[in-house]
């Protein structure tokens, strides 16, 4: 299971790179991971009109887009596009961040797990 991580380097430019989930057990024919601490949890929606401009996360994040996609560019110009059912977990806490944008015209619901 893939994971796609922003992050930013010392100098402050965001970058993506993959992360694999390590699965820590096998119980009735799952696979699942260790736990994660977490603090929080909030539901969003976002019109399907929405361009973000630049901007870091606001803190250490995960992002579990539910039913439409977004469009996101790193500063080091790498863009992806992230669909529904997909994870970002989003570390670029400081320099200019990324940009998030909307892909046609559907509402985007996703859930934000807080990890600060």
């Amino acid at each position: 299971m893939r994971i796609h991580n922003i992050y930013h380097d010392a100098d402050g430019v965001s970058h993506f790179r993959d992360i694999e989930v390590d699965w820590l057990e096998n119980v009735r024919s799952s696979q699942r991971s260790a736990v994660i601490p977490v603090t929080g949890m909030v539901f969003r929606q976002n019109g399907g009109d929405y361009a973000l401009d630049w901007h870091a996360a606001p803190r250490r994040q995960y992002v579990i887009n539910l039913d439409a996609g977004v469009k996101i560019t790193v500063g080091d110009g790498e863009s992806r596009i992230i669909n529904a059912g997909e994870v970002i977990l989003a570390e670029d806490l400081s320099g200019r961040g990324h940009l998030s944008e909307s892909l046609g015209e559907a509402l985007r619901h996703s859930i934000l797990i807080h990890c600060d």
